[in-house]
């Protein structure tokens, strides 16, 4: 690539302004849906710990028989991508404006290299910040529940 002194200062702002959006986020990422942790409750009591994990076992598969995942997906790689290279594609475009002296070419050039640099980080973004699926979670809590299990949370 040819780059003037101003055209350079721009790419490399850009860039860090990437940079610095994907180190603050990939301190963000998930750690999976875990697993319910049952409360040793009179009903557990009476059962025993082997028949408190095979109706919980039972619950947790008949979640995902229903169509549930454990990870809600609203938060996935795709969509960070595309948040990352909208965000990093405009402050692009910003700094190619500002530091290329208003070249609107330049701009936009700028804007579409950093644009690919944020895609990459709002991807990696996306994909380490899943978060469990809440409606996952509610519905093995109400399975075991109804076998008069207590979930008094996840791990």
């Amino acid at each position: 690539m040819n780059f003037t002194p101003s055209a350079a200062h721009a790419f490399h702002f850009s860039l860090a302004c990437s940079l610095f959006a994907l180190s603050a986020c990939t301190g963000m990422g998930g750690s999976g849906a875990g697993s319910p942790v049952l409360y040793p409750n009179a009903a557990y009591k009476a059962m025993g710990e082997a028949a408190a994990r095979q109706h919980l076992s039972h619950c947790l598969n008949l979640a995902q028989s229903s169509g549930l995942d454990q990870m809600d997906n609203k938060h996935s790689a795709a969509s960070g991508a595309t948040m990352g290279a909208a965000v990093a594609g405009v402050t692009g475009a910003v700094g190619g404006l500002v530091f290329g002296r208003g070249d609107l070419n330049q701009a936009i050039k700028y804007g579409a290299q950093s644009a690919v640099v944020g895609a990459a980080a709002g991807g990696t973004r996306g994909a380490m910040s899943q978060q469990p699926n809440s409606t996952y979670r509610q519905f093995v809590q109400r399975c075991a529940g109804e076998k008069g299990l207590d979930i008094i949370g996840w791990q």
